[in-house]
């Protein structure tokens, strides 16, 4: 397969499916029509429901307010089947990266309304004289996402409440088994981003992306259970086993290839899909369109 074939794949959404979410005025994301059809029959007004969209308000004016009202609201949605049951873990919900928090929700429910979730992704790599290195994580077989797959060496969602790097040193420590002064020698390397339909909704993410350069005598050791095997690859392995279909998680070619690119392993002389990659790793969803004092 081609490298295009993971950008493609994750840029593709029937928008006529759904309705746009507001928040006070701000769009913050997509739900199907028919879950906003079935939260119209909930009392006590947290989701209006229109035909060209679905406001969360009523009494709700507080984020932590909001918080608690979406979270009742949606219980009868897990008890018929609708959306799944909690993960007990909770995403912050902003219009924007970097603005206020407008209330949070469970990690299960991002989907089904369709906000942006965001997440830490760290490419784990060597130098050695033959060249690049990066580890790859196999995931265990357990894993309700991808089990058995292909990931980065660590990754994770971005929970309410913790910054970027805390949580790059609480998933290094969790998933790779890393020290703090280890760990904190990752260093920020941009975004890539995505909009995608799932079974549960609409995916719009975007992943927050570290480099983390390690000396050979440091090997990855899983302590969570989420990873079951670690490998130390060429880099050129790792290009050619994207080529392979559902080797990785879903999400993952994207950081690799981002990686490749930021570190000249990919070149416009070498790969005829580079300017394609190159933008389509980081597309805004067209979807969303930011409040207009806010643009």
């Amino acid at each position: 397969m081609l490298y295009m074939d993971h950008i493609d794949a994750l840029n593709t959404h029937d928008m006529s499916g759904f309705r746009p979410v507001f928040v006070a005025g701000r769009e913050i994301g997509w739900m199907r029509h028919g879950v906003a059809e079935r939260l119209a029959l909930i009392p006590g007004g947290v989701f209006e429901v229109g035909p060209f969209g679905v406001a969360i308000g009523g009494a709700a004016a507080s984020p932590d307010a909001r918080t608690a009202a979406v979270a009742a609201a949606l219980s009868p949605l897990i008890d018929e089947g609708l959306i799944p049951p909690r993960r007990g873990e909770l995403y912050p919900v902003v219009e924007r990266w970097g603005e206020p928090v407008l209330f949070a929700l469970d990690r299960a429910h991002v989907a089904a309304l369709g906000v942006r979730a965001f997440g830490v992704h760290i490419n784990g790599f060597v130098r050695r004289p033959d060249g690049l290195h990066m580890w790859i994580a196999r995931r265990a077989d357990d894993r309700t996402v991808a089990p058995g797959r292909l990931d980065n060496m660590v990754a994770g969602g971005q929970a309410v409440g913790l910054g970027l790097m805390e949580n790059v040193l609480k998933e290094c420590a969790e998933e790779a088994g890393l020290t703090p002064d280890v760990a904190g020698g990752a260093r920020p390397a941009g975004l890539v981003s995505y909009c995608v339909e799932t079974a549960l909704g609409l995916k719009p993410d975007t992943l927050f992306v570290f480099d983390l350069e390690l000396p050979e005598s440091i090997v990855p050791d899983n302590q969570d259970g989420e990873i079951q095997a670690f490998m130390l690859w060429p880099i050129e392995r790792v290009l050619e086993t994207l080529r392979e279909p559902d080797a990785f998680k879903f999400n993952v070619p994207h950081v690799i290839l981002d990686f490749a690119v930021r570190h000249g392993v990919l070149t416009p002389d070498d790969t005829p899909e580079y300017a394609r990659i190159a933008t389509g790793l980081r597309r805004v969803p067209v979807c969303f369109h930011p409040s207009p004092e806010r643009a």
